[in-house]
């Protein structure tokens, strides 16, 4: 009898310790993170027309290549369930999430694209090839579908509205779109001239949700990560004006300046949005 109970609780203790690791939870680090599925878009303050003393829109370019902007563009493969922001912009798009507009005619978000659109853009269209069969030995047409490359987006050119509060007497912006800039060599041209394409307006209030649950590369402390939304709200990120609302047609920067004398633009427009907060206050 006894050897028997000593058995069925060792059989017993075997069971328990089985169960406990099966229970386990893995934590891929030092500690349990939050969820960062349920996290929400930052809230903004409402904004009545009434308000609002003065406004100006603005074109930027954010040059994916700039050390502050690196975050953006890297991963540009799959990382820790991490991905950069166009292939997020993409999947959203492919998913559904997200309503790509033709950016070919202008940037007031209305003309909805489809994702083979999309797809037709960035030159991903299925092509027809000659190809050899080795099973019969003779030639034969198949279709080869095509493929986005997301490496080619190299700029980003976001829409944005500056506007002075008189209500809170604060000077603030809104992010309105968000147009990816691909830049790429035609097929067969061997004279090294880039192309430069603006592939798809995204409506930014519309894509705020699916920015907040996806995290940016913290290249400093991985103990404090941003959202896509968060570097975008708290603007975290290098870039210049090539566009300021205007009487001529809104034309940019570039169709009366050039080099130097560009850049020398770009920064008045932002100066002088400064100093009109500035001037609007006695000391």
């Amino acid at each position: 009898m006894r050897k028997l109970v000593i058995y069925l609780g060792i059989a017993l203790f075997v069971i328990s310790v089985g169960q406990k690791s099966a229970d386990a939870q893995i934590v891929n680090g030092a500690y349990k993170q939050i969820d960062i599925y349920n996290k929400k878009p930052m809230p903004l303050p409402g904004v009545r027309e009434a308000d609002i003393f003065w406004s100006k829109k603005l074109w930027r370019i954010i040059d994916l290549r700039e050390k502050m902007n690196i975050p953006l563009y890297y991963p540009t493969q799959e990382m820790d369930s991490r991905i950069n922001l166009i292939n997020l912009l993409l999947q959203g798009i492919e998913n559904g999430q997200l309503t790509p507009y033709d950016a070919r005619t202008d940037d007031d978000f209305k003309i909805p694209m489809s994702f083979a659109q999309v797809k037709e853009i960035f030159g991903a269209q299925a092509t027809t090839q000659e190809k050899i069969n080795f099973d019969t030995g003779e030639k034969e047409q198949v279709t080869v579908a095509g493929d986005i490359r997301p490496n080619e987006i190299k700029q980003l050119m976001i829409k944005e509205e500056w506007y002075f509060d008189k209500q809170t007497s604060t000077l603030n912006v809104r992010i309105i779109g968000i147009c990816p800039i691909r830049e790429y060599m035609r097929e067969g041209d061997n004279s090294g001239l880039v192309q430069r394409q603006k592939v798809f307006w995204i409506y930014y209030p519309e894509a705020r949700p699916l920015l907040a649950t996806n995290l940016v590369l913290n290249p400093y402390n991985d103990a404090r990560q941003h959202s896509f939304d968060d570097v975008f709200i708290k603007r975290l990120f290098s870039s210049y004006v090539v566009k300021e609302s205007n009487m001529y047609n809104n034309r940019n920067v570039s169709d009366y300046m050039q080099g130097k004398q560009a850049m020398l633009q770009s920064k008045k427009i932002e100066d002088k949005i400064f100093n009109f907060e500035q001037d609007l206050w006695e000391y």
